[in-house]
């Protein structure tokens, strides 16, 4: 693979903070920091050269699985086109956050297997791994979970316990009407199905019991979802659950912070100003130490933007900033070979301009990824 060489931008550098360097990528790992030599040039004369993103929970992929309720599209399909959304907004590695629930449709088990099939399919560009978002209640598909946490199918275990909403909200017919329609049910059909799904709650404890066992043997992480009260962090934190996922209340946050935990709040919430179901203020509990990671959650766009909003905040300059959606992932995920731009790191590097907030180009595990039209005239 010929070397590419990124010069003339200002680099973040670890620690170090931005400063005027040169770097060159080879065999998909960064190089020496200022090496020169007969390379493919980019020239990154006023822009930011930063890490790539590291995006730990997000699934706007489902919307090219599904794009309108009962519409479906083939995984390989909804895929491709995933990668290049998450490429062009400058993120290089990418954990879908796929749901294993008992509703039929979107996010059941032929759905779970479909997705991981497409993912084998091919050598993607972008680094797409697998967040299984494990539904309590979804007992049916238990030994698969557990039979592809083994077998190294899963890169992060989250515990997500939807069910008790989703049975207050089918009592309203236009609530409930978003859940039968993604499971391609009438209302009436999927109630009773709910009914006898929640009926199970017995069963509950010894399936997360099980799982937990095995991503703990498998050596992946694990997170909790939405969580509502300290103490039920705090049992999941006991399985060996370290990532705190959206803390619905903030006390849950500074519980989880205190202990050790990672906090991941979603990206939009920062762009946005606020939850849009008016939980807690992920910029809030940034700036006071407690959101430790952001995620796109469900908009890719949001997460380089998000970065920026931050730092106009005036409380964290880039470097703090950039490692809430790039080193820290990529240390709460156990991926040590990214999430900084150092020599021997695996090469994802954007190129930003920070006026227009957009992403120049983005470079995945050595390659040169996306390359939007103002990029392209700084390529010789």
């Amino acid at each position: 693979m010929r070397k590419l060489r990124i010069k003339g931008g200002r680099v973040l550098l670890g620690d170090e903070g931005l400063a005027d360097a040169d770097i060159v990528v080879s065999d998909g790992r960064i190089g020496p920091i200022g090496a020169g030599g007969d390379a493919l040039t980019l020239d990154a004369t006023d822009l930011l050269v930063l890490p790539g993103i590291v995006d730990i929970h997000g699934d706007a992929f489902e919307r090219q699985l599904q794009p309108r309720p009962g519409v479906g599209f083939a995984a390989q399909i909804a895929l491709a086109d995933t990668e290049s959304q998450l490429l062009a907004n400058g993120i290089t590695t990418a954990f879908h956050g796929v749901t294993l629930s008992w509703e039929p449709g979107l996010r059941s088990l032929e759905s779970w297997r479909a997705l991981q099939a497409a993912l084998v399919a091919e050598r993607w560009v972008c680094d797409m791994r697998i967040h299984l978002r494990w539904e309590a209640f979804n007992l049916d598909a238990l030994d698969a979970a557990v039979a592809d946490i083994t077998a190294g199918r899963v890169h992060l275990l989250a515990f997500n316990d939807h069910t008790p909403s989703i049975l207050k909200k089918i009592k309203d017919p236009v609530q409930g009407a978003k859940y039968s329609d993604r499971a391609g049910m009438s209302l009436a059909d999927f109630s009773t199905l709910a009914a006898r799904i929640a009926a199970r709650a017995d069963a509950v404890p010894a399936a997360l019991d099980m799982l937990s066992a095995a991503a703990r043997a498998a050596g992946i992480p694990m997170a909790s979802h939405d969580d509502a009260h300290v103490d039920v962090r705090a049992r999941f934190r006991e399985r060996g659950a370290r990532i705190c996922e959206f803390p619905i209340a903030e006390e849950v946050g500074h519980a989880a912070r205190a202990a050790g935990d990672w906090v991941v709040m979603g990206s939009p919430n920062v762009v946005r100003g606020k939850s849009h179901l008016g939980w807690a203020s992920a910029a809030v509990l940034a700036e006071a130490g407690i959101c430790s990671i952001l995620s796109s959650d469900y908009f890719y766009p949001a997460m380089l933007r998000a970065a920026f909003v931050m730092a106009e905040r005036g409380m964290f300059d880039l470097t703090r900033v950039w490692a809430l959606i790039s080193t820290n992932p990529a240390a709460a995920a156990g991926l040590d070979d990214r999430g900084s731009i150092d020599e021997g790191k695996r090469a994802d590097v954007l190129l930003v301009d920070p006026r227009a907030r957009r992403i120049v180009a983005t470079v995945a595990g050595g390659k040169l990824a996306y390359l939007s039209a103002a990029g392209a005239v700084r390529l010789g």
